[in-house]
C-alpha cells in the first residue's frame, strides 16, 4: 500500500531533465526512508554474491564502499518501495514513457573516512539495456555534504558518445574496444557543466544512464547510505555488449534489440489493478 499521495512532477522539471539529464527532487521519497533503511540493514548483514565481489575495501585501510544490486525480489523492503512507492509512475513521468519497467537496484554504502572514489563513469554502456527512455533514482537515506555528494554533468547524455567501462581496479570491463575512452574530466573541470547538490534523506538524484557522474571519497564522519532505483520505459531493448554487463543477469535468454521483457524487469506503471 502506497504511504502517500504521488508527489507531482510539473512540466518544467519534466523538459529540465529532458535537456540535461539529471534534476534534484527534493523530498520525494521522505516517507520511505525508514523502509530502505532497514531493508539496506538487511542486506549488509546477508548480502548477495554480487556484494562479496562488489564491495572495495582501500588498500590505505580506509573504511570499505559496500556493493550490491539485484536484490529486491528477495528484501522485502526493497521489494515493497519497487512496487508500492511513487518511484514507478515519477520515473515514466520523467521518461515521458507510458510504461515504467523496473531494472534493478543497487545498494551502495560509503562507510565513514573510506577514501574509494567513484570514478567519473555513465552506466549505459554496463547495461543490457537499450533506449533513450530511462532514469535512476538515486536515494540518500543520510544527509550528504555537496562535497561528497553525486557530481553530474549537465547535458552528457545528448553527447551521443559511449565511454568505455571500467572496474574499479582500472581494468575494461569488456575486451573488446567498441567504446571511446573516457576525457580527463577532473583536469578539465571548468570545461563542463558540472553540478552537485547537498542532500537530505528521502531526495532523489534522477539521471539518465547516459549521464557522465562521479562521486568523491566519504570525508564524513557518518556513511553514506544510497539506494539507486533504475528504471526503463516504452523503448527498452535488450543491448547484447559483447560481454558480461554489470548487473550479468545470466538467465536472459532475449538476443540483441529484443523488447527488455522479462520477469526480471517487472513492469510497475501503470499500475495493475485486481479484476
Amino acid at each position: 500500500m502506497q504511504k502517500e499521495s504521488p508527489p507531482i512532477i510539473d512540466d518544467v522539471t519534466v523538459e529540465t531533465f529532458q535537456r540535461e539529464g539529471v534534476v534534484l527532487l527534493k523530498g520525494f521519497f521522505t516517507p520511505w526512508v525508514d523502509t530502505l533503511a532497514h531493508g539496506i540493514d538487511e542486506l549488509m548483514a546477508n548480502p548477495s554474491e554480487y556484494g562479496l565481489a562488489r564491495t572495495v575495501t582501500p588498500k590505505d585501510g580506509s573504511a570499505p564502499f559496500f556493493q550490491d544490486y539485484c536484490n529486491w525480489s528477495r528484501i522485502p523492503a526493497f521489494k515493497d518501495f519497487v512496487f508500492n512507492s511513487p518511484a514507478a509512475e515519477i520515473a515514466a513521468r520523467l521518461m515521458v514513457s507510458e510504461s515504467a519497467r523496473f531494472f534493478h537496484e543497487h545498494t551502495l554504502v560509503k562507510q565513514p573516512g573510506s577514501s574509494t572514489v567513484t570514478p567519473w563513469h555513465h552506466d549505459q554502456p554496463y547495461y543490457c539495456v537499450e533506449g533513450q527512455q530511462n532514469v535512476s533514482l538515486w536515494i540518500p537515506l543520510d544527509p550528504i555534504e555537496q562535497s561528497i555528494s553525486l557530481r553530474c554533468i549537465r547535458g552528457s547524455h545528448l553527447w551521443g558518445e559511449e565511454f568505455s567501462p571500467t572496474r574499479f581496479n582500472g581494468t575494461r570491463l569488456y575486451e573488446h574496444q567498441r567504446f571511446r575512452d573516457l576525457p580527463d574530466i577532473d583536469a578539465h573541470a571548468a570545461e563542463y557543466d558540472i553540478v552537485s547538490w547537498a542532500v537530505e534523506p528521502g531526495d532523489a538524484i534522477a539521471f539518465h544512464y547516459r549521464t557522465l557522474h562521479g562521486a568523491a571519497g566519504n570525508s564524513s564522519s557518518r556513511s553514506r547510505r544510497v539506494f539507486s532505483a533504475r528504471w526503463v520505459g516504452d523503448d527498452a531493448v535488450f543491448a547484447d555488449r559483447g560481454g558480461t554487463t554489470s548487473p550479468p543477469f545470466p538467465e536472459l535468454t532475449l538476443k540483441d534489440g529484443e523488447p527488455l521483457i522479462s520477469p526480471l524487469f517487472p513492469e510497475v506503471w501503470p499500475r495493475k489493478t485486481a479484476a
